[in-house]
């Protein structure tokens, strides 16, 4: 038991140390276009990202999948430039749709590989208690991070929303949606790219 919660709160540690930003400027630009109301499909999209991280993490920590660190590294801001632009696709607007969980599933299984480079060196013969709980710990932390975020961005849409000098109504609350979204994707954009400049691996 007390491996167990060692490996949760290393999962949590992980994605909450400065180190780990690029797992976090993931989780806001997936939550950048988001309001209260779109919760579902918030929702749908995370646990896409879920199942995509927790698949590759566990085939690559048992040796079925292996990825040149230094590639995933370098991919894992790429994902997050894709999913700052993929914001902009519908800007303004609230997301429906499969497109976002099915990419969010997708970079999920980049990140995965990410994970389990870092958990692979921690642990020797136990595979079982080591990936469950640095899982269980990755998913705290995520909810930690999205707790914030949406939190954040709430508070961003009150401030917006107290100069409605631009029009009353829905025209305002899109226009809001828009500078939002767009402000949040383009931080995270430019720092994500600057991130993969930076790994290149050639």
């Amino acid at each position: 038991m007390d491996s167990l919660i060692g490996f949760i709160q290393l999962g949590l540690r992980h994605i909450l140390d400065p180190n780990g930003l690029d797992h976090v400027l993931f989780l806001v630009a997936l939550a950048a276009c988001y309001r209260p109301k779109d919760w579902r499909h918030g929702l749908a999209v995370v646990s896409a990202f879920t199942v995509g991280h927790s698949l590759t993490l566990g085939l690559a920590v048992v040796g079925l999948v292996g990825v040149s660190s230094e590639l995933v590294e370098f991919l894992i801001p790429i994902t997050i430039v894709l999913a700052g632009l993929e914001n902009l696709l519908d800007l303004g607007r609230s997301p429906r749709g499969w497109r976002r969980p099915l990419l969010a599933g997708g970079f999920g299984l980049i990140h995965g590989a990410g994970f389990a480079s870092y958990l692979r060196s921690l642990f020797s013969d136990e595979v079982a208690v080591p990936l469950l709980g640095f899982n269980l710990g990755l998913e705290v932390g995520q909810a930690v991070v999205l707790a914030i975020t949406v939190a954040s961005l709430a508070f961003a849409d009150r401030l917006l929303g107290a100069g409605r000098s631009l029009g009353p109504g829905r025209r305002h609350t899109e226009l809001a949606l828009a500078v939002r979204t767009l402000a949040t994707t383009a931080v995270v954009v430019t720092v994500a790219g600057r991130m993969a400049l930076e790994r290149t691996p050639w």
